[in-house]
């Protein structure tokens, strides 16, 4: 329990895992304030049923079909909720007993919808305070019939996984935000960071040569003139024909975010930015390459 109340409050949080054991623990002791916690799985082998299970919380086994709908969409169309208001909390992070506290707050307002949370990243042994991950912004408290994430099609043979990583939820209410952040340990060493932002950037290379990948009813806008992650994807898509990419885009993070003021934390990370938006772009050039040939091929 986490200290602040003997009482649980009526609250579901989804916790999406994958071999997660080792962060799974810790997780799920600093959200055991919420009467409903429900672990979606996809077939770990690492000991997650039984972490989840000491914790005395529900676990779920999701299948990929490669369609849609991913991990959290379905867990959030599927699973027969006990409770209005869900939480979505990643294995990696951490709910701090100031946000459990607005938390309570929060869900017991009747004009708000959802509620957009702040992480701070753990990094070379220490936070990050500007780099522009910090604030980061996500809307991950909200009443679950109001709220999915968006679907970005990218092509069928690119490995993406089965769970929503880069995509934000569309939700149907008016939303505020708390103050509060969520500790985020995502990426404990830099090996960690290389490994996931390997993946990341063919991701982000589909999506961006695909045309209509970030269009349409089931995806967030590109505005300068909407909120912050809206503002952000909009800056996304006008850099994509920016020339020198890769250095603009440490200049972002390490001049204009002020990344040089997280000292040598802060310098390694906005060079490893640069380097997965390098990353990016050397894989948008083989993925068109490789579209081209074979449209000359079936021509």
């Amino acid at each position: 329990m986490s200290g602040q109340s003997d009482a649980r409050v009526p609250l579901s949080v989804l916790v999406p895992v994958k071999n997660d054991a080792a962060n799974l623990r810790a997780c799920l002791a600093t959200i055991s304030f919420a009467r409903e916690i429900v672990v979606v799985d996809s077939e770990s082998t690492d000991g997650t049923q039984a972490v989840t299970e000491a914790a005395r919380a529900r676990i779920v086994q999701f299948v990929w079909s490669g369609k849609f709908p991913r991990k959290k969409n379905w867990a959030l169309e599927n699973i027969p909720w006990r409770h209005e208001w869900v939480l979505i909390v990643d294995a990696d992070e951490r709910v701090t007993p100031e946000l459990e506290r607005e938390i309570r707050q929060a869900i017991c307002r009747t004009d708000v919808d959802g509620f957009y949370l702040n992480r701070r990243f753990w990094f070379l042994g220490g936070w990050i305070n500007h780099c522009g991950y910090f604030p980061s912004w996500n809307l991950r408290l909200f009443r679950h019939r109001l709220g999915r994430y968006e679907q970005i099609e990218i092509d069928d043979d690119i490995v993406s996984g089965d769970n929503e990583v880069h995509e934000h939820v569309l939700l149907n209410g008016r939303t505020e935000y708390l103050t509060a952040p969520m500790e985020h340990y995502a990426f404990p060493d830099i090996a960690t960071f290389i490994d996931k932002h390997n993946r990341y950037s063919t991701w982000e290379a589909a999506a961006f040569i695909k045309p209509h990948a970030r269009t349409g009813k089931r995806t967030l806008r590109a505005t300068p003139f909407g909120a912050v992650i809206e503002r952000k994807r909009w800056l996304k898509k006008l850099a994509i024909k920016a020339p020198f990419r890769p250095s603009l885009r440490f200049l972002y993070h390490y001049v204009w975010k002020q990344g040089f003021r997280d000292g040598y934390r802060g310098w390694v990370l906005c060079r490893l930015l640069g380097w997965y938006e390098r990353m990016i772009v050397l894989k948008e050039r083989e993925m068109k390459k490789r579209l081209s040939n074979s449209n000359a091929a079936a021509a």
